[in-house]
């Protein structure tokens, strides 16, 4: 596969625009606490790795290939036009034109192969039910599949919360949304993956505060893109975070510390 163009049997039809997780009406073990964050440990996990996002055009996709990038890391993602590798590609991001939609997991596994890290954050955002079972369900499907075929273990997933907005009246077009990020969130905790899945509360354009609160649950509020992306940058770097399925809102602890203090005891 040559990156940054069209590779052999992948379709440059339809990707589906990402980054909608989390904005829409988006537990376990023993956990350390404490002040457990120090610059050696943030040096630790700071080596340089090679990460495929999948919803790369999207807001937290988009933030968190850039501060990858910046990081000195190996980026590639998934994009759906020619037009948008460019942006991309002047900051030394690769890409591969592709139809999430449609991808077979051979054509995925061909993008995945000599990756570290498989980072999903591409989403429908509650819209069509079509759109949403190709891309939060059977997308989310595949592209573990593919990970495991070419032989990735890890794979960050990023997803809602399951009580996202449930004070409102939700139609079944948002409520089949739900459903459906639920099942593939149980479905890749059935893979024999090093999966994490990240839920971020509603998600806002804010500048980044640098700080969140994250566990294995907590309370639906919201938190800003740059500041998932940062986290999402910290997990992609700490592969003892694994297996996990951890909650992030707003909150006063700094991110490399909030990592560190999940990281199971």
């Amino acid at each position: 596969m040559n990156l940054g163009a069209r590779a052999p049997g992948i379709s440059s039809a339809v990707v589906i625009e990402p980054a909608g997780t989390g904005n829409a009406p988006g537990a376990r073990d023993v956990f350390r606490t404490g002040p457990l964050w120090s610059a050696e440990a943030s040096r630790e996990s700071s080596e340089a790795m090679r990460v495929f996002v999948v919803g790369i055009t999207g807001a937290v996709g988009g933030l968190l290939a850039r501060k990858l990038a910046a990081h000195g890391d190996d980026v590639t993602g998934l994009v759906r036009r020619p037009e948008q590798q460019h942006p991309l590609q002047d900051l030394g991001i690769r890409t591969v034109i592709g139809d999430l939609a449609t991808l077979t997991v051979d054509e995925l596994a061909e993008a995945f192969t000599g990756q570290d890290v498989i980072v999903y954050s591409a989403g429908s955002n509650g819209g069509s039910r079509d759109v949403t079972a190709a891309v939060d369900g059977e997308g989310v499907e595949r592209a573990a599949e593919a990970a495991l075929l070419a032989d990735v273990r890890r794979f960050v997933l990023v997803s809602v919360y399951p009580e996202s907005w449930r004070e409102r009246d939700l139609d079944d077009d948002v409520e089949y949304y739900f459903a459906v990020k639920k099942r593939a969130d149980v479905s890749l905790t059935r893979t024999g993956l090093d999966w994490v899945i990240l839920r971020p509360s509603l998600l806002t354009d804010e500048p980044g505060h640098g700080s969140v609160s994250m566990g294995p649950a907590e309370l639906h509020d919201q938190i800003s893109r740059d500041d998932v992306a940062a986290t999402l940058t910290e997990i992609v770097h700490e592969p003892r975070i694994r297996r996990q399925i951890l909650e992030i809102n707003t909150g006063a602890t700094a991110i490399p510390e909030a990592v560190l203090n999940n990281i199971r005891s």
